[in-house]
């Protein structure tokens, strides 16, 4: 139990020192994040990722090591989903490209907290409530069916968030964002800006996305710190996964039904479970074989109208 609580502190304080690293060292400076760049800082994630993943199959065994690379894996994937929310934000809010960094930067930070309060009272309601597997199990099937029955929306409604239309009732906010500044000072009174309104659709966003990784994360392990770990090295990837397929992404359109496919498959599982236990060796197989296919189909039949919209003006 003390290694464990030890390792907690030894990983939130690593991540903690990357983060810092990355806001006040490598970006402080605000400054379009160039392809090459991103391609770069990705492969970083990946690489650091796997690492982590080696030292979990030193610690803790094989087995752990499989649920952290499996729920990495599912975590990593429905993540994309997130990024194409999060090209249609900033299109709808025309944030330049030199301030969307900062917007991840500050919108992933608040989505790990939300996220590690999610996986704590998850685990939590599990251990003492076992027949919870079976509501989330059929929540992850009835969502991934829903998914692939659903079309991908191309248009924002900002107006029909509801915590967006209350905080922009309370607060002041002006037409502009001096030097990619989230609150300004005019005439001794405190201004938020339009990118403060753009950072609560981004974290808003991943409380709604924040539902159905969850809890597929929950159907691969119930180990606290392997979920969490997953969740976090899946998410502080994410800022330059987007900014190194933000300009393909639309080519990838039968991931968004391989993602379907694969919340129903961890839902069946969970539901079955009481009954089959399946290795997690061939779920892992089974994940990786359905994003697999659904990548290279989407490159094999590309998509005619892939392109967005045009952002609409600001009223």
């Amino acid at each position: 139990m003390g290694n464990t609580i030890v390792f907690w502190i030894l990983f939130n304080a690593f991540v903690l020192l990357l983060l810092g690293l990355d806001l006040f060292v490598f970006h402080k400076k605000a400054h379009e994040v160039k392809i090459k760049e991103a391609l770069l800082w990705s492969l970083f994630w990946v690489v650091l990722s796997l690492g982590f993943n080696a030292i979990i199959y030193y610690w803790k065994g094989p087995a752990p090591a499989l649920e952290f690379l499996t729920a990495y894996l599912i975590e990593k994937s429905l993540s994309v989903d997130n990024l194409f929310v999060f090209i249609l934000i900033f299109n709808y809010f025309k944030v330049p490209l030199m301030f969307q960094h900062k917007i991840l930067f500050w919108g992933i930070l608040g989505a790990l907290v939300l996220r590690a309060l999610f996986i704590l009272v998850g685990v939590a309601l599990i251990a003492k409530f076992h027949f919870i597997i079976y509501i989330l199990g059929a929540f992850l099937v009835y969502t991934g069916v829903k998914m692939a029955f659903t079309k991908e929306e191309n248009e924002l409604h900002p107006e029909q968030n509801a915590f967006l239309v209350w905080i922009s009732q309370k607060l002041r906010f002006t037409k502009t964002a001096p030097e990619g500044k989230f609150f300004t000072k005019i005439d001794g009174k405190t201004y938020a800006t339009p990118l403060f309104l753009v950072l609560i659709m981004v974290e808003s966003t991943d409380v709604v996305f924040a539902a159905d990784s969850i809890p597929a994360i929950l159907a691969i392990s119930k180990d606290p710190f392997i979920i969490y770990t997953s969740n976090v090295f899946a998410l502080l990837g994410l800022r330059a996964l987007y900014f190194a397929l933000a300009g393909i992404m639309q080519l990838f359109h039968y991931l968004h039904y391989g993602l379907s496919v694969i919340l129903a498959f961890i839902g069946l599982k969970l539901l079955l479970s009481d009954i089959y236990h399946l290795d997690m060796r061939i779920a892992l197989v089974v994940v990786g074989s359905i994003l697999t296919i659904s990548i290279v189909a989407s490159l094999l039949f590309p998509k005619k109208e892939s392109a967005l919209p045009p952002p609409p003006d600001l009223p």
